[in-house]
């Protein structure tokens, strides 16, 4: 009985996916403005067709791939997805201030 206690699991918040989504393109655009280059593969081919175009683009897939777990009833995904971009923006974050130091 005392290993069958559940934790509830936080509700999946789109104000917070879409926030999340914008601070990205911000700080990635200015990593980018200061030299540091994108660390991400995918991201960074999708570039090719301009830092914005290319960011545009992978938030369209990150929208779909929510709107997919969303669909399929698994708003888990949605958790993670904002935890992951909270992770990514910290990161971004990091390297503007290391970039920055450097100059």
């Amino acid at each position: 009985m005392f290993f069958q206690i559940r934790r509830e699991f936080p509700t999946p918040s789109m104000a917070v996916f879409f926030s999340l989504q914008a601070l990205d393109v911000l700080t990635t655009l200015i990593g980018l403005r200061l030299g540091a280059s994108e660390a991400s593969f995918f991201v960074g081919r999708l570039m090719n067709l301009g830092p914005v175009a290319g960011l545009l683009i992978s938030k369209v897939f990150a929208v779909i791939l929510v709107g997919a777990a969303l669909g399929f009833r698994r708003p888990r995904v949605v958790v993670f997805l904002n935890y992951w971009f909270a992770a990514l923006i910290t990161w971004n974050l990091a390297t503007i201030v290391t970039t920055f130091a450097k100059l």
